[in-house]
């Protein structure tokens, strides 16, 4: 019987140790700490031998730099998303440029860029400061942090970086005992790396009982919270030593009060005193004298020394305008600003001769209304303002820029940088609505002037905007043949209202008095450009704080007209 008990209770026990011996190993699995350890260069996702993982602040970025002969390079792409968005580079002429307020500063893409030119004058850096390699241009990080405030630290095996753009305070913490940094929170999670006792890590986030972490050596994954002891808050330093480029601007006095003044012809002081002679408070013009005439950079001049002589005894300056807006029919060339401007050439002939005009005439500052740039010549016609700007500095001149209300399809044109090299911005707020637009409205509605200031106002100072106003609207005519539509100067809307026979009426949407009548099939349309609108629009600016009014065109105007402004230039 015993033999019997024996027999049976034997493999029972064996049953039950073999049960308890998996048990324990399935326990002992789920409890014990995975011990291996992460594929670095993927954890950075690191595909090429020579690509630096960048960790900016405390993200791993997408973007990749390369190492090459025992330095960084960053694509351009990369620099401009990160540091600063002020380089220029042409592949054509082979050159990268950074305009400073005084000078331009090059380095040729090609052979040579060891060596940096500073007005044409050459030191030699010591390293290549920028190769192509196929059409993506790299920098090195050593040359960029001429012109952009961050360090880096660099480190290897596998290669990644460690940026700072931004320095402010960061929780740290001790690591208690050894332990591992994880790839997620959880003890089955990969290592990333090993941590000692006494090392120092940055707390990015404190969860229940995991926290993301920071290494020294710019890893980020978990750490356990039991593991982390003496939190500290850190203020981080910034030792890079940059100094922030400063570009002096040209500033006036109080509010300025520019008219435009068209003309085709050149004209002398007999006529600028007739144009003004019924206005008031107006102290610069703007002539339109020098119209573009070739993707060379060649323009025709109507300049005038007895004009000017008259603007200056009138106490008013002059800011002679340069445009493209009648080329094609001045001289059958439509000017392709990719051509005139992507050459370093060309824009130096430009300039040089629009400064002769300056010196020769005494001019007071000169206006670029440049209206057909296209987004492909973007970074052509900001490297030209910038360059200009020089000059102009140089001179103690004003330079301004006409720009559209801001819009998506003239982002292009920067206004950002423009408001930083620039003396004045000029708003063109008007045409609104506009002939080939495809719908009848106003010419500049009260929103559309508002939001033009507004959005402006977000990327350049308020003391820098002018606002231009037209002196004219549209009539619109819907009829069976379409949509037309009619200029209608502000000095002819009173005798178009009495001949149509129709009674304007306010509109507080557009804040404009609105008239429109029906001859059979036709709808005729037109937003009134008067003292009431006029008054309304002065009233934004006022509130908005900008520099001044700008009012497109002197002669299409009513007297009255002056009296409304006047007032805005007293407030």
């Amino acid at each position: 019987m015993k033999k019997r008990v024996v027999t049976v209770l034997v493999p029972v026990v064996l049953i039950l140790v073999v049960i308890a011996v998996a048990l324990g190993s399935r326990i002992l699995e789920r409890y014990s700490y995975s011990k291996n350890k992460a594929d670095l260069r993927e954890y950075f996702h690191l595909e090429q031998e020579d690509e630096v993982a960048m960790v900016v602040q405390d993200t791993i970025v997408d973007e990749k730099a390369k190492f090459r002969e025992g330095r960084v390079y960053f694509a351009l792409s990369t620099v401009e998303m990160y540091f600063t968005d002020r380089f220029y580079a042409n592949s054509l002429d082979q050159v990268l440029l950074f305009t400073t307020d005084t000078d331009v500063i090059q380095i040729n893409t090609g052979d040579g860029s060891n060596v940096m030119y500073v007005s044409d004058t050459a030191q030699d850096l010591g390293y290549k400061a920028a190769f192509y390699e196929g059409d993506t241009l790299y920098i090195a990080a050593d040359y960029v942090k001429r012109y952009a405030n961050f360090e880096y630290q660099l480190f290897e095996e596998p290669l990644h970086m460690q940026i700072y753009t931004q320095w402010d305070s960061y929780t740290t913490a001790e690591v208690s005992r050894k332990t591992a940094v994880r790839y997620q929170g959880g003890i089955k999670s990969d290592i990333l790396v090993e941590l000692a006792a006494g090392d120092t890590v940055a707390v990015l986030e404190e969860l229940e009982n995991w926290s993301k972490v920071k290494t020294e050596d710019a890893y980020i994954g978990y750490v356990e919270n039991k593991f982390l002891k003496n939190q500290t808050q850190t203020e981080r330093v910034c030792e890079t030593g940059f100094e922030e480029f400063v570009y002096n601007n040209v500033t006036k006095d109080g509010k300025i009060n520019l008219a435009f003044h068209q003309v085709f012809e050149e004209v002398g002081g007999d006529y600028l005193a007739g144009a003004l002679a019924s206005t008031k408070t107006i102290n610069v013009v703007s002539p339109t004298w020098f119209r573009l005439s070739s993707n060379s950079g060649d323009f025709e001049s109507l300049a005038n020394a007895s004009y000017v002589a008259k603007a200056h005894e009138l106490g008013v300056e002059v800011w002679a305008l340069v445009t493209d807006v009648d080329s094609s029919d001045r001289f059958g060339v439509e000017i392709n600003f990719v051509e005139l401007l992507s050459a370093s050439e060309n824009r130096r002939y430009l300039i040089q001769g629009l400064m002769a005009q300056v010196d020769n005439y005494g001019l007071d500052g000169i206006n670029i209304d440049f209206e057909k740039v296209r987004s492909d010549s973007g970074i052509h016609f900001v490297q030209f303002i910038r360059e200009l700007s020089i000059e102009t500095r140089k001179r103690g001149v004003v330079l301004s820029v006409d720009n559209y209300v801001p819009s998506e399809y003239t982002a292009h044109y920067n206004r950002k940088e423009q408001g930083i090299v620039a003396d004045y911005i000029i708003i063109m707020g008007y045409d609104e609505h506009y002939v080939g637009g495809g719908a009848a409205g106003s010419n500049a509605s009260i929103s559309f002037v508002e939001n033009g200031i507004v959005n402006t106002k977000e990327v350049v100072p308020a003391e820098k905007i002018i606002n231009a106003i037209p002196f004219y609207t549209r009539v619109w005519e819907s009829g069976p043949d379409g949509l037309k539509a009619s200029t209608l100067t502000m000095a002819s809307q009173a005798n178009w209202v009495a001949n149509v026979g129709v009674t304007p009426t306010w509109v507080d949407e557009c804040c404009q008095n609105y008239a429109e009548y029906q001859v059979n099939d036709t709808l005729y349309q037109c937003w009134l450009e008067d003292l009431d609108s006029i008054a309304v629009k002065l009233q934004v600016m006022q509130s908005q704080g900008i520099k001044g009014i700008a009012s497109w065109k002197l002669g299409l105007e009513v007297p009255a007209v002056w009296d409304v402004i006047a007032e805005y230039m007293a407030q």
